[in-house]
C-alpha cells in the first residue's frame, strides 16, 4: 500500500485528491481528509528515505502538500461562510435548531473583532466538525470577511502543517508502516479531542469594574 501511495504522492493527482477531500469536508465532516493528508505525508516521507534517516530531498513535495491542504481548507471555509451569509430564512432556521451552531454563533459574537478572539477559529479547525460550525456561524452572524479570513488562513496552515508533520515524523521515527500511521492518527485525534474540550468550555463573563 505504501509503495502505491508513494508513487501517487509523486504525481499531481495526490494534490487534487487532498484538495477535494479537504475542501468538501467542511460540508461533510466525516470525510477522512486528515487521514488522507497524514497517509500522503507518510508515503512521501517513505519515498525520500525519511524512514532510514536520510536527508529528505523530497521536502518541496511535503511543502506543496501542506500548501495544497491549507489552501483547500481556506477555500472551503470561505464557501461555507458565504453560503451562510446568503443563506436566508431556511438556513437561519436550521442554525437555530442546532445547539452547536447556536452556541458557536453566540461565542463568536464579537470575538472575531478582538485580537485574541480569532483563536477560536484556529482551535475549531482541529475539533471534529468544528471547522463547519465556526464557518457557518461566522457567515450567519454576518461577521466581516476581514475579521474571519485571516484567522481561517492561520487555522488552515496550522492544521495542514500539523497533519503533514505527523505523517512525516511518524515515518521518520517509526518507519513507513501501519504503526507510524496509527500513531500519527492518534495524535491528530488527540488534538481534536483537546480542541473540542476547549470549545465546549463556557466563556467567562466579563467582570464589572
Amino acid at each position: 500500500m505504501f509503495a502505491s501511495l508513494g508513487s501517487l504522492a509523486g504525481s499531481p493527482w495526490i494534490y487534487a485528491i487532498v484538495a477535494l477531500s479537504v475542501l468538501f469536508d467542511v460540508f461533510v465532516p466525516v470525510l477522512p481528509s486528515g487521514v488522507l493528508v497524514i497517509t500522503a505525508a507518510t508515503a512521501a516521507a517513505a519515498g525520500t528515505g525519511a524512514a532510514t534517516g536520510a536527508v529528505p530531498h523530497g521536502v518541496p513535495d511535503l511543502l506543496a502538500l501542506t500548501l495544497c491542504a491549507a489552501t483547500a481548507s481556506v477555500l472551503g471555509d470561505l464557501v461555507a461562510y458565504r453560503l451562510a451569509w446568503r443563506g436566508g430564512e431556511r438556513l437561519t432556521r436550521a442554525i437555530a435548531r442546532s445547539r452547536r451552531l447556536t452556541t458557536a454563533q453566540e461565542r463568536l459574537g464579537g470575538a472575531l473583532a478582538r485580537s485574541s478572539g480569532g483563536l477560536l477559529v484556529i482551535i475549531a479547525r482541529f475539533a471534529p466538525a468544528g471547522r463547519s460550525v465556526v464557518s457557518f456561524a461566522a457567515g450567519s452572524a454576518h461577521r466581516r470577511v476581514r475579521e474571519f479570513l485571516p484567522w481561517s488562513a492561520l487555522a488552515g496552515v496550522a492544521w495542514a502543517a500539523y497533519s503533514v508533520a505527523l505523517g512525516y515524523f511518524g515515518a521518520q521515527w517509526l518507519g513507513a508502516s501501519w504503526l507510524s500511521t496509527v500513531v500519527s492518527l492518534l495524535a491528530l485525534v488527540g488534538a481534536g479531542l483537546v480542541a473540542a474540550y476547549v470549545m465546549r468550555r463556557p466563556v467567562p463573563e466579563p467582570q464589572e469594574a
